[in-house]
């Protein structure tokens, strides 16, 4: 009996045994199936990861010409010399590098070396730039070397050069790498750390047409990280071409006018706002910056006293000066102050209360109508005028002019000026100040707190070469020209057009009747707090059918009639006779 019972327990326990490997082959299968089908293609990518990189290619910005096809931002190849920096991890390692790039006349040594390297590491089969810029011939002469194969290989890239230099400089802009702020601020993910991106200026405004298509290639590696063979190759997309109304050769002769005064000069189509000349001066050359320059090499550019990289047509505000006076005539005729025949004494000052306003003319000017006061620049017809006109109706006129609001050129960076007025005093003032008679007196004139930048003269004084049109300023030329009403008479802007070509034929500004050029303008001198006053000018030409308006300061430079008077004349003239 006990012997059954020990033979039933071993067949109970055999059975038990047997349902477990059942069990475990069954599960065994289950995972083989799982692992083999359902989860086949995953296991297979990261085998492949393991033996396969993905490359990216970075494409050819497009190119950006000037309104006649001359290049101004372009593309060349160049080679960087790539190495792993598990290739590159021992002393000796960075001085047979060293050594064999001194053999070929490239300057290096295993400390600089060493520090690249490291500045550049991110993970040990992720190539490293050791050498950058290298030309074709100097590619050829280091892989003919028998130290070269060992752990470095070349890699072509695209380096952005600028023809123009810093006649353009303000214009196009520049590229650079991009920036960890940059990467965390882009929406599309279409950068990564190592790429290049506009900075400023056209480059900037419009790099998403410029950038191109990235594309890319699958390379298999060895358990090192280095390349064995090319699987996959996608080619990159250039990025799209861009041409511009900026007209070099004038730009060439602006640089010429202005000479190495500081300043700005800015011509412009008065009908359809395509702008010709863009200069600010003093200027600086894009090219090492695209390059790469040092940190002190950068730094002495941001802290030069004169400012280079600073873009004074759209991102200097100046008081306007006296070319302000054509936006009080505006607001006087339109909301009925005075008219032509209307008159005002001027001695040669204007007394307010306590406070006494000087005219420019200190002898004064005697009986002055609207037009005498805008052709002889009559400082006390403004004043007694600006107060009946008061400082809304002002505000209300030089905002329909565009004063105190951007432009809207396509380009980055570009201020708004300051058209100052009772809210804005009170919100800037710490003591929240109310709007004084005094500041209306100092604001028809241009004075006081208004700020306005030349891009901004130039639009206003468009209005009245062009018949009513606040025009858009432009520098793609592919893009349309936007316009709008300013709701100023035709009969009022002739009128105040006449006054503008007396202040050339027999007024302040004659100085810029001298070149053949039948002018329409109006001269300005800005109280500069840090030196000499700055010297102003804004006119069209021809005055009888106008093409081009030009405006003009010279930070420091004085009288408006004598230093910026004759250099619009010369650019305007210029660009009657060439276009």
């Amino acid at each position: 009996m006990y012997k059954a019972l020990d033979l039933f327990d071993i067949d109970q326990r055999l059975i038990y045994i047997r349902n477990i490997f059942i069990f475990l082959l069954a599960l065994l299968i289950v995972g083989l199936v799982y692992f083999q089908l359902v989860k086949a293609d995953e296991y297979v990518e990261l085998a492949s990861g393991n033996r396969l990189r993905m490359v990216r290619i970075l494409p050819p910005r497009g190119n950006i010409y000037d309104a006649s096809g001359v290049p101004l931002a372009v593309n060349v190849r160049t080679f960087d010399i790539k190495g792993y920096p598990m290739d590159l991890r021992r002393e000796e390692d960075f001085a047979n590098v060293s050594s064999l790039f001194v053999r070929h006349g490239i300057p290096m040594t295993p400390d600089s070396l060493k520090a690249n390297v490291e500045k550049q590491y991110v993970a040990p089969y992720r190539a490293v730039s050791v050498a950058t810029n290298l030309t074709l011939a100097q590619v050829s002469d280091l892989v003919m070397d028998s130290d070269f194969s060992q752990v470095l290989f070349p890699s072509p890239v695209w380096r952005r050069i600028y023809p123009g230099g810093a006649l353009v400089a303000h214009v196009i802009g520049y590229v650079g790498e991009i920036t960890r702020d940059e990467l965390e601020d882009q929406r599309d993910l279409y950068y990564q750390a190592g790429d290049i991106i506009g900075k400023n200026g056209i480059e900037a405004m419009y790099e998403e047409d410029l950038r191109g298509m990235v594309g890319d290639q699958v390379v298999e590696v060895d358990s090192r990280g280095r390349r064995l063979r090319d699987i996959n190759y996608n080619d990159p997309q250039k990025g799209g071409d861009i041409r511009l109304t900026l007209d070099l050769a004038a730009q060439r002769e602006a640089a010429r006018i202005m000479g190495d005064r500081r300043g700005a000069m800015v011509a412009m189509d008065v009908n359809d706002g395509s702008v010709l000349v863009f200069l600010s001066s003093p200027t600086f050359d894009p090219n090492p910056l695209t390059w790469g320059i040092s940190q002190k090499e950068w730094n002495s550019l941001l802290e030069d006293k004169d400012r280079p990289m600073m873009n004074r047509v759209i991102g200097g505000a100046y008081p306007p000066g006296s070319t302000f006076k054509v936006v009080t005539a505006s607001a006087i005729l339109m909301e009925k102050i005075a008219n032509t025949r209307s008159t005002v004494f001027c001695p040669g000052n204007f007394q307010l209360g306590p406070q006494t306003f000087r005219c420019w003319r200190r002898s004064g000017h005697g009986t002055e109508s609207l037009l005498g006061a805008i052709r002889d620049s009559c400082d006390v017809y403004f004043y007694q005028m600006g107060v009946k006109v008061g400082i809304d109706r002002l505000t209300k006129w030089g905002q329909a002019l565009g004063v105190g609001e951007r432009t809207g050129i396509d380009l980055p960076g570009e201020l708004r000026g300051v058209r100052a007025g009772r809210e804005w005093k009170r919100s800037a003032t710490k003591t929240k100040e109310s709007w004084y008679q005094g500041d209306t007196v100092n604001y028809s004139i241009g004075q006081g707190f208004l700020l306005m930048t030349p891009m901004q003269l130039a639009r206003v004084f468009a209005v009245f070469a062009n018949k009513g049109n606040l025009v858009t300023p432009k520098l793609n030329a592919n893009k349309k020209p936007e316009l709008k009403k300013v709701g100023i008479s035709r009969e009022n802007i002739d009128i105040i057009g006449r006054g503008l070509r007396e202040v050339v034929t027999r007024g302040s500004g004659r100085a810029a009747n001298n070149y053949g050029v039948e002018i329409a303008g109006k001269t300005g001198t800005a109280q500069n707090p840090h030196g000499d006053d700055h010297a102003l000018f804004v006119g069209y030409a021809p005055a009888s059918n106008p093409r081009y308006v030009t405006a003009v300061i010279v930070e420091g430079g004085g009288s408006g009639a004598s230093t910026a008077g004759p250099l619009v004349a010369r650019m305007l003239a210029y660009l009657l006779e060439h276009n």
